[in-house]
């Protein structure tokens, strides 16, 4: 009889893992799939940290595809309900560790072990939810919005980079805030990016003095204000990289230099034409940039 036992909860065992594995497998293709530049940087990370944090992006994106689809026949409250649902299903997991939904199952197994806890999903799903009822942001709002879709995600990331350390809450609270300016520097980045679709397939207007009724005028020197914020918060987070332990410091740092030759870029770009066109940074560029990471081991 014991024998049986321990045979039946060898195939158990074999089981679950499977699955798990199969659960981080499908993250991965769903940010390889969705970002180039993230997917590049996120090659640089140790194995130990690589699929938990592939595992949070790939939660935010599903997120973010919840909203950003063409509205369903049903409208705005059918994608509020996926919206809802997925929450649930997310908070479910995060406590009992299991879910039917594969990138949910990968996040949960993730939140767990690094202890990412509501009071940063929570915000996320409330900023995803602004984007199925706000059209136009003030600064107040946009200041909310960007905690939510952003900064938490980079203090997510962090829990996962220190959660085999010692002392790892300590290490977290001196971090964080370098990880969320790092967050808002992405996310302005993409804002700026991102003119074209925003406000012309999604009718959104994040950026105030962007808006697309705006004097014409005034549209490149508020894009730069924008940017000068990108800067100023590229420069904090760069004080705190060399302190993320190895397994995560060069791929950050790459990252963090991508969004900044996007930043420089974008800024060369008249808005006129932001409006029409998306910029991007070229491939052989994204490699230089990525090498010269590597090469000052993580030291922006």
């Amino acid at each position: 009889m014991s024998s049986t036992l321990t045979r039946r909860g060898d195939q158990v065992a074999a089981a679950t893992a499977t699955y798990d594995a199969v659960a981080e497998a499908s993250a991965a293709l769903v940010i390889d799939s969705f970002s180039s530049s993230f997917g590049m940087a996120s090659r640089l990370l140790g194995p130990s940290v690589r699929g938990e944090v592939r595992t949070i992006y790939a939660l935010v994106r599903v997120a973010d595809e919840v909203v950003d689809v063409p509205v369903p026949p049903e409208g705005r409250a059918r994608q509020r309900a996926s919206l809802d649902a997925l929450e649930a299903e997310v908070g479910e997991a995060m406590t009992h560790g299991s879910s039917a939904n594969l990138v949910v199952h990968a996040f949960a197994r993730t939140a767990r072990r690094c202890g990412i806890t509501p009071d940063l999903v929570t915000p996320f799903f409330a900023s995803m939810r602004t984007d199925l009822d706000r059209r136009v942001h003030d600064e107040a709002s946009l200041a909310t919005y960007v905690h939510g879709s952003a900064e938490v995600v980079g203090l997510m990331c962090l829990r996962a980079f220190l959660a085999a350390e010692p002392a790892r809450d300590r290490r977290y609270d001196a971090l964080a805030p370098g990880a969320s300016r790092l967050g808002a520097a992405f996310q302005t980045v993409n804002f700026v990016r991102d003119l074209a679709e925003d406000t012309a397939e999604l009718g959104r207007s994040y950026l105030p003095g962007l808006e697309p009724e705006g004097d014409p005028a005034h549209q490149d020197p508020a894009r730069d204000r924008w940017l000068d914020e990108v800067d100023a918060d590229l420069a904090a987070a760069a004080e705190v990289v060399p302190a993320l332990p190895r397994n995560s410091r060069v791929a950050v740092c790459a990252a963090h230099d991508l969004f900044g030759e996007l930043s420089r870029r974008l800024r060369a770009v008249p808005v006129t034409e932001l409006r029409r066109r998306r910029v991007s940074v070229p491939t052989t560029t994204k490699a230089r940039v990525v090498a010269r990471a590597v090469a000052r081991g993580g030291r922006p």
